[in-house]
C-alpha cells in the first residue's frame, strides 16, 4: 500500500505553547520527528499546521508543509483535511498520523504501526509497551490499553477492546502503555473523522473510543521503548538531554 505521514503540529499547546518550535539540540522539535519519519522510509512526510512559522521552518529543512484550518478539535480532523489538499486524487491508501511531539520515536516502530495493516480486518493501527513504573500505574495521564493477544508476523500484537485512564485490566498480568501514533486505511480515517464524538470518548477524553463504539478494528503492535512526548518544559528538558547528540 501506498503511504504517507503526516504530522500535525499547532503552537497553542497549554502547558507548552511553541513547541513545535522548541530547541532540541539546535533543530526545532517537528524536525526531529520529521527526521524520524524520513528515516522510516515509508513515503511522503508531511508537516500539517495552522501556523506560518512552522510550516516554513519545516520548507527551510526540505520537508513539506500544508497549512490548515486553524479550528481544528483534534490531530485526526487536521490531518485528513491536509490529507485532501495533498493528495486530492486518493493515491496514498494508508496514512499514518504521527505526533509532533515525540522527538525520540524511532523509526522502526513507525514502521511497525504501519505493519499492523497488513492484516486485512484491521482498520487502524497504534503502538503499545509494557508498564515498567509502578506509578505508571496508577496514573491517569498514561492511557492504557485493554486487548487480547493476536499470533501472526514478527510483531507481538494485541486486539484492542478498550483505551482508559483507569488502572486495568484489574488482576495479574502486563499493564500497557498506549503510544499515540495512528496508522489508517484511508476509508477508515474517512470513516472516523465523519462519526459524531460518542460517549466514552468524551467520558475518557480519548479519541480512539469513537472508532471502537463505531465498531472498527484497531490492531496495537507491542514495542520495546517508550518514545518521550513532550508536554511541559520538564519534557522539553529530557528531550534536550537525550538528543543532545544527535546531529544536526
Amino acid at each position: 500500500m501506498k503511504a504517507i505521514v503526516l504530522i500535525p503540529a499547532r503552537m497553542a499547546s497549554t502547558r507548552l505553547p511553541g513547541k513545535p518550535l522548541a530547541d532540541i539540540a539546535g533543530k526545532a522539535m517537528i524536525l526531529h520527528v520529521a527526521d524520524r519519519a524520513r528515516e522510516a522510509g515509508l513515503g511522503r512526510v508531511v508537516v500539517a499546521t495552522d501556523t506560518r512559522e512552522i510550516a516554513a521552518a519545516a520548507e527551510a529543512d526540505g520537508v513539506e508543509a500544508v497549512m490548515t484550518r486553524s479550528d481544528h478539535q483534534s490531530g485526526s480532523d487536521r490531518i485528513f483535511e491536509a490529507l485532501n489538499r495533498v493528495d486530492p486524487n486518493g493515491e496514498a491508501e494508508l496514512v499514518i498520523n504521527l505526533q509532533g511531539d515525540l522527538p525520540n520515536i524511532p523509526a522502526a516502530d513507525i514502521i511497525a504501526a504501519a505493519k499492523l495493516l497488513e492484516a486485512p480486518e484491521t482498520d487502524i493501527g497504534t503502538l503499545g509497551v509494557e508498564i515498567r513504573d509502578e506509578a505508571e500505574k496508577t496514573n491517569p495521564s498514561v492511557v492504557k490499553i485493554i486487548g487480547t493477544p493476536k499470533g501472526g508476523g514478527d510483531l507481538k500484537r494485541l486486539r484492542a477492546l478498550y483505551f482508559t485512564r483507569a488502572t486495568a485490566p484489574w488482576g495479574e498480568g502486563p499493564l500497557y502503555h498506549h503510544i499515540g501514533i495512528y496508522a489508517y486505511r484511508r476509508a477508515a480515517l474517512e470513516r472516523f473523522v465523519a462519526l459524531p464524538p460518542s460517549p466514552l470518548e468524551l467520558r475518557e477524553r480519548l479519541e480512539q473510543l469513537r472508532a471502537l463504539e463505531a465498531g472498527m478494528r484497531i490492531d496495537v503492535g507491542l514495542v520495546d521503548s517508550l518514545p518521550l512526548g513532550v508536554d511541559t518544559p520538564e519534557d522539553l528538558e529530557r528531550a534536550r538531554d537525550i538528543l543532545k547528540d544527535r546531529q544536526v
